[in-house]
C-alpha cells in the first residue's frame, strides 16, 4: 500500500513538472513583452522607429503600435497570446498607410496576426506579410526592449 502511494505521488510530481516549466517560460515570455518597444514598417522608414506599447488590463495583455512620418505610418492594435518566448499572436487590427502603395489609401486588416522570431533576429516579424491591398510585402517588426 505504501509503496502504491509513492508511486502514486511520483507520477503526480512528475506530471507536474513539464507544467511549472511551461508557466515559468510564459511569465518569461510576457515579461519580455510587456513594455515599450521600438515598431517599424519598411515603407514608413527604418531609421526612425514608432513604438509599440504592451500592457496587462485585467489579466489580458494589449498592443497599441503606431509609426508615422511624412503622412506614412502603420498601427497595430489589439490583444495578444503568447504561444512562448519567441512567439505571439495579436488579434486585432493592422493598418498600414503609404503613399506609393495602394494609391496613398489605408489598408486595414482585421483578424490574427502571427509574430515570430527567426534565427538570431531581435524582433518579432508579423507573418502575414501580403498586403491584402497591393502586391507588396509588409515587414511589420516589433523590436525586442
Amino acid at each position: 500500500m505504501l509503496k502504491s502511494l509513492q508511486c502514486l505521488v511520483l507520477a503526480l510530481c512528475l506530471t507536474a513538472l513539464p507544467v511549472m516549466a511551461e508557466e515559468r517560460l510564459d511569465v518569461e515570455a510576457e515579461q519580455a513583452l510587456l513594455g515599450d518597444h521600438l515598431f517599424s514598417l519598411q515603407w514608413v522608414s527604418w531609421e526612425k522607429f514608432g513604438k509599440a506599447s504592451v500592457t496587462r488590463r485585467d489579466g489580458v495583455l494589449h498592443m497599441n503600435a503606431r509609426q508615422e512620418l511624412d503622412g506614412d505610418y502603420v498601427t497595430a492594435e489589439g490583444t495578444i497570446t503568447i504561444i512562448d518566448a519567441r512567439e505571439f499572436i495579436l488579434k486585432g487590427e493592422v493598418t498600414t498607410r503609404v503613399s506609393h502603395i495602394n494609391d496613398g489609401q489605408p489598408c486595414g486588416r482585421e483578424g490574427e496576426w502571427h509574430f515570430k522570431v527567426t534565427g538570431t533576429r531581435r524582433y518579432w516579424r508579423m507573418q502575414e506579410m501580403d498586403n491584402p491591398c497591393d502586391e507588396v510585402t509588409d515587414y511589420v517588426d516589433v523590436f525586442f526592449k
